[in-house]
């Protein structure tokens, strides 16, 4: 069920390896999904630069949130203008309120755990 061609923006990129967000970009990468890390500090996870910035120049498929409700609304404008097909908000993200609004703008919204979900082959 892994499509490779497309490509997943982790926003809450960390680097340190005992958070979940670097966990994910491993899990990832591991499964030859195109990863584009967006965190607060630059750095690196799992040998790809983590951005402070979103992309203007890439096709998302894919946000997966590691972000407290609060700190991700200074992201929705960036989320709305990447136009993504699908945000997953992971344990402890949950937002039922971008997760309506961002639904109403054709995004499909999903609370889920990325990690989860590609060891399942749902992703």
């Amino acid at each position: 069920m892994v499509k490779q061609n497309k490509t997943t923006l982790v926003l809450g990129a960390s680097v340190n390896p005992e958070r979940y967000s670097f966990k994910a970009i491993k899990k990832l990468i591991e499964n030859k999904i195109k990863v584009f890390p967006v965190g607060k500090k630059k750095g690196e996870a799992n040998g790809i630069n983590i951005k402070n910035k979103f992309p203007t120049d890439k096709k998302i498929d894919t946000i997966s949130i590691y972000l407290n409700p609060i700190n991700q609304l200074n992201y929705v404008d960036s989320i709305i203008n990447l136009s993504p097909k699908r945000v997953i908000f992971n344990p402890g993200t949950e937002n039922s309120s971008l997760f309506n609004y961002f639904s109403s703008k054709g995004i499909m919204c999903e609370n889920s755990c990325t990690i989860v979900l590609l060891s399942t082959n749902q992703y």
